[in-house]
């Protein structure tokens, strides 16, 4: 079994990123779908939801959703949400989307560069474009690999309730690599987080190889101009030809 299959499937993933902005989240998509001028009842997958607040919220624009994510127990949990125009389903990123064609995908919050394989990574794309309109956007809200490699903090210890996260990062050849360890109910757990460090370049070429065109370049959540040295994000807007 990945990495990601075990510990994004257990409750403390979600308990340890509870802290997360959604008021930011909810303000950088009613900016970003501004952006891209996607008329109402637009189709959109969002590809690795999670536990769906986004999906929700992208429908609540308006907007036609299928959300999609390979935890069984998020989709479970998402399921609850569900209406005529909102819709959510296990799925591995790697594999054709069996959907109607869609006018975006988005694929938010890094949830891309998990594969040691390259071919992984190229699989994602191609489903990407397979299931997109002719003129369809994606959008890879990614994370930027030199803002990540001067900013590292090397041993954080972060408290969610009566659990103490004991986190140490560190940078191994093309890898940003999270070790997780705390105790719970009495035992202890083990877990990490491998994310690939995709240059722009790499981004670039899977794209451009599955027949994409990079439109822009976004370096954070208020859709600022990217700048290589000091962005915190890599947004990636393409568009499929």
């Amino acid at each position: 079994m990945e990495w990601f299959e075990s510990w994004f499937d257990t409750p403390y993933y979600h308990l340890l990123y509870s802290n997360r902005d959604y008021t930011e989240a909810e303000n950088f998509i009613t900016k970003l779908t501004a952006d891209l001028q996607l008329p109402p009842q637009s189709k959109i997958i969002d590809l690795a939801c999670g536990k769906g607040r986004h999906s929700v919220f992208l429908n609540k624009l308006g907007y036609d959703v299928l959300g999609l994510d390979l935890s069984r127990q998020s989709i479970e949990s998402d399921k609850q949400y569900e209406n005529q125009t909102l819709l959510f389903e296990v799925h591995d990123m790697r594999n054709p989307i069996d959907a109607d064609p869609m006018d975006a995908v988005f694929n938010l919050f890094t949830s891309f560069g998990y594969f040691d394989n390259e071919s992984d990574d190229k699989k994602v794309f191609q489903s990407v474009y397979n299931v997109l309109k002719p003129g369809g956007y994606f959008v890879l809200d990614y994370l930027n690999e030199e803002f990540v490699r001067n900013t590292l903090v090397p041993e954080t210890t972060i408290t969610r309730g009566d659990i103490d996260f004991k986190i140490l990062k560190k940078i191994e050849g093309r890898h940003v690599i999270k070790d997780i360890r705390f105790e719970a109910d009495g035992k202890p757990f083990h877990f990490f987080e491998k994310v690939k460090l995709h240059t722009l370049e790499a981004i670039h070429n899977y794209a451009s190889e599955c027949g994409f065109e990079r439109i822009k370049i976004w370096g954070d959540y208020q859709l600022n101009e990217f700048k290589k040295e000091n962005s915190p994000r890599c947004i990636n807007l393409f568009k499929k030809k």
